[in-house]
């Protein structure tokens, strides 16, 4: 991955799809784009032609660490979790977590799905996509949690197959392994083994967390075009527009 992207970045189009192609440079997802280089800032407007960003970060989040403005780039706050029950996807909150990282990563996904904050936010973002075609960059802190279920739902949408959802998933562990051994050196002479231990753990994204989030789904609406519909209140029609828009 070339330096001057994001960490975890990448595009998520141009994989076949059920019903063709999805689009390419049109769907880009990554972890915070907070002090980034000019040259960063260059990259995403010329080589992405990017003209929005969805930050999913909590209003705290945003406050500490704010986005590095891009001219003739417009962003949207949209706090994910601000109503969740459970909640360990800023740097913060798996820095403080308590308990088992991994149990509370599973609640955390679970939130993602059923909290009124994630509902109204993944309906918010993905109403957006329909309504405007130009190039988007979605990311949280990590760009693993928030922006993976994020990623799942437009690549579901799309018509991409459960193993191509969760092999782009999956990606982020690879592509934050630099920027996660920096976090876990940062703190090695303030916490204990074991905390270190449960912090790496939630720096990662399993297969789990994210089938969780499909088990509540499926649990709580009883299928995916019923957790569009009755989930995000989106149109029965949604699904179909999504794909003519964006798949070729």
């Amino acid at each position: 991955m070339s330096q001057i992207q994001p960490v975890n970045f990448r595009d998520i189009g141009g994989i076949p799809v059920s019903t063709g192609t999805l689009a390419p440079k049109i769907f880009f997802r990554s972890g915070q784009v907070v002090n980034i280089a000019n040259e960063t800032v260059d990259f995403l407007q010329n080589s992405c032609s990017l003209k929005r960003i969805y930050d999913f970060r909590s209003a705290e989040e945003v406050q500490k660490m704010p986005d590095t403005k891009i001219p003739e780039v417009n962003f949207t706050h949209l706090d994910i979790l601000q109503t969740s029950k459970a909640n360990q996807a800023s740097m913060d909150q798996m820095v403080a977590g308590t308990g088992d990282a991994h149990e509370n990563m599973l609640a955390t996904y679970e939130q993602m799905v059923v909290s009124n904050s994630a509902r109204q936010g993944y309906a918010h973002f993905l109403t957006d996509l329909l309504s405007n075609d130009e190039p988007v960059l979605f990311h949280c802190f990590a760009g693993k949690d928030r922006t993976g279920f994020a990623a799942a739902l437009i690549l579901k949408i799309a018509g991409a197959s459960d193993q191509q959802i969760m092999t782009d998933y999956l990606k982020t562990n690879e592509l934050r392994k630099e920027a996660n051994k920096q976090i876990i050196d940062h703190f090695k002479g303030t916490m204990t083994v074991a905390d270190l231990q449960e912090l790496e753990i939630a720096l990662n994204v399993a297969p789990e967390y994210l089938q969780r989030a499909n088990d509540t789904i499926y649990k709580s609406f009883g299928s995916f075009n019923n957790y569009l519909k009755k989930g995000l209140g989106l149109e029965s029609s949604f699904v179909s527009e999504f794909r003519h828009q964006y798949v070729n």
